[in-house]
């Protein structure tokens, strides 16, 4: 009694202050709060959810996965490296700014520097200004996905980002750890403006007036964003009534969700998949293709799904889930102890050895559970794991600098196709280009690069699909990570809530269109 009325209490301080008049407010509690006000310091879920809240990008996924016009009206092929883009006019920045065709020069300039964007943008030489709402985008090959990256181009107001700021920094200075203009203020042109941000502890989004979109149907006037990191916690504020939609909702409770007559549970299928990578620069023992594989053949997939994800996930012996072109159904989970013992004792480690481990504990579902899980695993292949766990907020500065042997990641394709997976966790990691940029594993197979980039401007699907699929191959063979499952999405709101609509496979809810009735 006394804990829960501690949640009443400080869910009641984060969301206590007065609302506008007559306006609906949505109280929201997710796992964590995004990062940065600044789009382009960090390529994550977490960061792209609020990029949909606060910016627009020229086009977006509608939920049957199409692509839906947003700051561009259409678009045409110029030739084959040429997309030529109409831009809507008519639309305001929150600084009050104009959008035209030299903000988005301006942000694909920006992308390009970008240390987690450019890897997605390697391609891509410039984007040539036609008229003020009119502008060519630029690719270096013949580049199939083209449009889809456009869906991560957020326009930024370049009037707004330029100049020095009052400590001399340049306004559009993109700094991941440290002060600058850009992680603290922000002009897009989305929904919503934010309005009072506490890091870790509150976001107040409040909707622009000047919006462009006067067709969107949300109703929504003000966001009240709180990150609640504990799984009991987050599901307890959304049961007692203190917030009015959460994510993630944690396995273990959906049952309960289901049965409150006052929420509803929403689930989406996700292409997410969970990994660990095994650090060849730090360990000699990983550059062993037999330990690779033993310690593959250690982890239980199947029995992480059904006891951890109770049934919630699909167990993955590969990145590309069904459904995308590298998809190979031969490739499945392979957990045999007997075999990974008899792999150890083959690569001369029957007596194993001792190595460290770092995993998010608020990132995805149950991260640090599945964490604890493996360090159990691997014990019985003698395998001792030092396991350290910790919120989202730092895990990422500790996974740049590669602080332990073997680092949890998760990884949704920003393409929503399989060649987005290779090109950020298993590529040769190239500071130049920005591939393998997430890659802490350090494995590198220039037959995988080969192939991978070969790929990218394959315009015959059949031919495509098959590259991607011999990339498959070769990963699953060299044990290259340790793939876990892919994960769904889940969310629990009360009735009033309008979730249905706006979900989707990327697990970006367009909080712009919600309705609260």
């Amino acid at each position: 009694m006394k804990k829960c009325l501690a949640i009443t209490l400080t869910l009641a301080m984060l969301f206590g202050f007065g609302t506008l008049a007559g306006a609906a407010t949505l109280k929201v509690g997710l796992d964590a709060d995004p990062v940065s006000l600044d789009p382009h310091v960090q390529l994550s879920g977490g960061m792209l959810q609020f990029s949909h809240w606060v910016f627009d990008p020229l086009v977006r996924y509608a939920q049957d996965m199409s692509i839906e016009p947003r700051l561009a009206t259409r678009w045409e092929r110029i030739d084959e490296l040429t997309m030529r883009f109409f831009l809507r006019e008519g639309v305001k920045f929150h600084s009050g700014n104009p959008f035209s065709a030299k903000d988005v020069k301006f942000t694909l300039e920006r992308l390009k520097k970008s240390v987690d964007f450019k890897g997605l943008f390697e391609l891509f030489t410039d984007a040539q200004i036609v008229d003020d709402y009119t502008i060519d985008i630029k690719t270096k090959k013949p580049y199939a996905l083209l449009l889809r990256m456009c869906t991560y181009i957020f326009p930024m107001d370049s009037e707004f980002y330029s100049g020095t700021d009052a400590s001399g920094q340049p306004k559009d200075a993109m700094v991941k750890v440290g002060p600058s203009f850009a992680l603290a203020n922000e002009s897009g042109t989305g929904p919503y403006k934010v309005t009072e941000r506490e890091q870790g502890v509150k976001l107040v989004l409040d909707r622009f007036a000047d919006y462009w979109d006067t067709a969107s149907p949300g109703n929504v006037d003000r966001i009240v964003l709180a990150p609640i990191k504990e799984d009991a916690t987050r599901v307890a504020a959304l049961l007692s009534g203190d917030v009015d939609f959460i994510s993630p909702v944690p396995p273990q409770d959906f049952k309960r969700i289901e049965k409150d007559p006052k929420v509803n549970l929403f689930t989406y299928p996700g292409g997410r998949i969970i990994t660990l990578q095994l650090n060849q620069k730090r360990r000699p023992e990983f550059r062993v293709a037999k330990v690779r594989q033993a310690i593959v053949h250690a982890i239980n997939n199947e029995g992480i799904v059904k006891k951890i994800m109770k049934g919630t996930a699909t167990p993955a012996g590969q990145q590309s889930p069904k459904g995308y072109a590298g998809y190979n159904a031969e490739l499945r989970p392979r957990y045999d102890l007997q075999k990974a013992k008899a792999l150890m004792a083959n690569a001369g480690f029957a007596n194993g050895f001792e190595c460290t481990m770092i995993a998010p504990n608020n990132r995805y579902v149950n991260d640090e559970k599945i964490a604890e899980a493996v360090v159990g695993m691997l014990a019985k292949i003698k395998i001792k794991v030092n396991l350290k766990t910790m919120p989202k907020a730092q895990y990422w500065d500790e996974f740049d600098a590669q602080v332990a042997d073997i680092q949890m990641i998760g990884w949704h394709s920003d393409t929503e196709d399989s060649g987005n997976f290779s090109e950020f966790l298993i590529m040769c990691p190239d500071k130049e280009t920005g591939y393998g940029q997430y890659n802490s594993g350090n494995y590198c197979n220039p037959e995988v690069d080969r192939l991978t980039l070969a790929a990218q401007s394959e315009t015959d699907l059949n031919k495509r699909s098959a590259m991607l699929q011999q990339i498959e191959q070769i990963l699953y063979d060299d044990a290259a990570f340790v793939p876990f499952h892919w994960q769904n999405h889940s969310y629990g709101a009360k009735k009033n809530v309008g979730v249905a609509p706006i979900i989707n496979t990327m697990n970006f809810p367009y909080f712009g269109d919600i309705v609260v009735k």
